[in-house]
Formats: structure tokens, sequence, C-alpha cells
């Protein structure tokens, strides 16, 4: 478990348009029934009233579901959405020789998630900014919706995910108070994090996840994971060197030996993590890397109704 396969991993070869892929292969499941909110330009829909102009009817969506509605194009949602990445060095596990949708660690998955959330929003004519922290505030964006906007967002996330000296600390204490105070303009805000942190008890961060709460804000926090790795601690009973890849502190152990008092440490935290968030009024989603972007998409969607 540590880092040395990562410093020769290869970019998310073309980003932006491995974005677009993910977002159509999403459209194209939920095409089956419709979802307000979305259709292949993910324009918003509303039921069709008598009376009302036909121009906009969406013919398509009536021939699949025998009921008329309508797009709306014209409408202008003013959302303003503002991304958050943790780029420290614990989101660079597992080791990964070559990125790509199927085989992504905690940070290529949260840079693809950005840049598939960051199509949706193109295409609805929204604002986005992003935020990159680990030992330092290391990239601020603030949200814009011009495609030049769009274009350098996508090269720094591309940068990131193959960063070959990821940060060795995690002060989201310090980082996620100074993204707060940036933010003045009511936001929804996404933060994707692993939550591993190595200078800051766990009260102090929560008090800077409730900061993101003020001026309004919507704060949904993606908690990115190994699962099979991290949460169930699935390894083979022999012998094995676990290195913490942010302090390089090493233990060598049976797997088997140490796994009941892993877990009770990580309930623990977690049960802690998502109690601090409901009583913050902070959107706590569990994602597993492992699996695919519906989490994120799904989530999207029901935020982007709430907030507006």
């Amino acid at each position: 478990m540590n880092l040395k396969d990562n410093l020769n991993a290869q970019p998310l070869l073309n980003l932006d348009l491995l974005a677009k892929q993910v977002v159509e292969g999403f459209i194209s499941g939920i095409h089956k029934s419709p979802f307000h909110g979305f259709s292949a330009e993910f324009a918003e829909h509303k039921i069709f009233n008598n009376g009302e102009s036909t121009k906009h009817i969406d013919w398509k969506l009536y021939a699949r579901t025998d009921k008329l509605y309508t797009k709306r194009y014209e409408e202008e949602t003013n959302l303003r959405c503002h991304m958050i990445l943790d780029s420290s060095a614990s989101m660079y596990y597992p080791e990964v020789k070559s990125l790509n949708v199927n085989n992504l660690n905690k940070v290529g998955f949260g840079v693809l998630a950005i840049a598939a959330l960051m199509n949706i929003l193109k295409r609805q004519r929204d604002a986005v900014g992003l935020s990159v922290y680990s030992d330092a505030y290391n990239f601020y964006a603030s949200e814009k919706s011009s495609e030049r906007h769009h274009q350098m967002l996508l090269a720094k996330l591309s940068e990131i995910s193959v960063d070959k000296a990821p940060a060795k600390q995690t002060e989201s204490y310090t980082y996620l108070h100074q993204i707060a105070e940036k933010m003045h303009r009511r936001s929804l805000i996404f933060l994707f994090t692993d939550m591993f942190q190595t200078t800051t008890a766990n009260e102090k961060l929560f008090d800077a996840l409730q900061h993101l709460k003020h001026n309004k804000h919507e704060v949904v926090l993606f908690h990115l994971l190994d699962t099979q790795k991290e949460v169930h601690f699935n390894f083979d009973n022999t012998p094995k060197r676990f290195i913490d890849v942010e302090t390089n502190k090493q233990i060598d152990v049976y797997p088997d030996h140490i796994k009941e008092a892993y877990h009770e440490e990580l309930n623990s935290y977690l049960s802690a993590l998502k109690l601090k968030c409901a009583q913050y009024k902070i959107k706590y989603v569990a994602v597993d890397i492992r699996d695919n972007f519906a989490t994120i998409f799904n989530t999207y969607m029901v935020e982007r109704q709430k907030f507006l």
C-alpha cells in the first residue's frame, strides 16, 4: 500500500472526451424512464399544459412515454457550483499505472467525477469553480461559465491526476476554512475527499466543514474510499507491510490480526463524521471508487432541484 507505481501513472487521456462519454452513458440509462431535469441536452422538462405553444414539445420523449413534456432551453438557472478536491498523498491510493474509467485511484475518480459534473453544468450554462488543497491551498478558480474557463479547469484536473509528488500531509482544517472565506455568493459545493488527515483533530475538521455552510451554501461531501481495501480490509492473511503514505509510518503484520480493531476504529470515525454532517446539514455520500458514477449524478440531480 504505497505510491511507488503512481509516480509513473499515465494521465486520463482527453479528460473532456472521457467525461462526455461517462455523462452520455448515464443519460442513455435514465432515458428509459423520464427524469425531471434531464434530456439528451440536459434541458429541463415540464408537463405540457393545454393552450401552451407546441414549439418546445419533446416528441422523442413523447414516443417513449406517451406523455407530453416541453423543453426549457432558454431559461438561465444561474446555478453556481464550486468543486473542492483533496489532492494529498492518500488520495493517490490504490496504485494505478494507467488511469482509465475502469482503473482509477481516489484522486482519479474525483477528477473524472468533477469533469463529468462540469460537462453537465456547461450544458446548462451554469458557473463552476474549483479549489484544490493538500498541505497547501494549491489552486483556486472562482465560478465562471466560459469555454476558456472550462478548458483551464480540465487542464488543471488532468495535471492533478498524475501528480508525481503529492503532498505528504493533509491540512483540511486550514484550507477548508480558507475556501469557505472565498465563497461569498450562495453556491452548491461538492467536496471530494477521503477524509484522511494527519495534522488535524477531528473536532477541528468538523468545524471546517461547518464553516462551508456559511452564506447558505449547500454542501455535499463525497467520501471517496476503496471499499474493499479501506473499509472491508480485504487482504489475504499473509505477512504484509502497511505504509502510511502521508507519514511514512509502517507496520508489518498479518491482516487478520488487526482487522477487528481496524473495523472498530474506522466505524467509530465514520459514525462521528456522518453525525456531524447531519448536524450541520451537510449531505454525506459514501462513494466506492470501484463503482460507476451513478451515485455522483443522482446526488447532483437531487441537490440541484433542492438548490434552485
